[in-house]
């Protein structure tokens, strides 16, 4: 979400036993993603204890000046959202509550939710352009709520125009849909903030990218997080997002 480029990784890895199918697994699903983003391990602890905890610290680098910080949108900046949002809450909602019949069709939203893709070549092509970023982990209000407090100003987020997955609306009830857009979390997809000037440029850099980027809402003076409709109109949302500590 700053427009770095990952390079090193460190991992500390706590079993309670060596499960070698596990740990096959494991390794090379690490080693998958790290190899397709040129990241290297480079040192960690592996050590016994009662619960498995995987804890991975990335380390990279982004040119001097150039990193995207959360604080510098700006009134008027025009809000963009990469891929779709929702889907990975749509797949745990599927996890916890499995419908009665195959899994098979939900397949797509369980991949979205275990194995999201890092934005990181999107966040290198904006990072010239985007006034603020942040990736969407805890979900798209409370991490919006993020970027507009950092940089001291508010937005209106327009929720018809939310990118959605077919997938999403044809496996998960209606009144579900719009919650697991606004509030849910683990799609890691990209939310940030251009300047009108730029919005050109920016459509073209997410072309070469082969990445949908969808116009979302705008920056403005008045401080918290408006939602409406296309018609104007209000809509209260019941989830502000994903709290680690409520």
């Amino acid at each position: 979400a700053m427009g770095g480029r990952p390079l090193w990784m460190t991992l500390a890895l706590t079993l309670r036993d060596a499960d070698e199918q596990w740990l096959h697994f494991f390794a090379t699903g690490l080693h998958q993603v790290a190899s397709d983003h040129g990241v290297a391990l480079v040192g960690g602890d592996t050590t016994r204890g009662d619960t498995t905890v995987v804890s991975v610290q990335l380390t990279g680098t982004v040119d001097h000046g150039c990193a995207i910080l959360r604080s510098g949108a700006q009134a008027g900046d025009t809000i963009y959202v990469s891929g779709n949002v929702g889907d990975a809450a749509g797949g745990l909602a599927l996890r916890e509550h499995p419908p009665a019949e195959s899994l098979g069709p939900h397949q797509y939203l369980f991949e979205r939710l275990e194995y999201p893709t890092p934005r990181v070549a999107l966040g290198q092509a904006i990072n010239d352009r985007a006034t603020a970023a942040i990736d969407i982990s805890d979900g798209l209000l409370a991490d919006l709520g993020h970027v507009v407090t950092a940089s001291n100003c508010g937005a209106t987020l327009w929720v018809d125009r939310l990118p959605l997955s077919p997938l999403l609306t044809a496996q998960v009830p209606s009144a579900q849909v719009l919650i697991s857009q606004l509030g849910g979390g683990d799609d890691y997809e990209l939310c940030f903030c251009v300047e009108p000037t730029k919005v050109a440029a920016l459509q073209a850099l997410a072309r070469d990218c082969a990445l949908a980027v969808t116009e979302v809402g705008v920056i403005e003076p008045q401080p918290g997080v408006r939602c409406r409709h296309d018609d104007g109109s209000g809509y209260q949302p019941g989830v502000c997002g994903f709290d680690h500590f409520a």
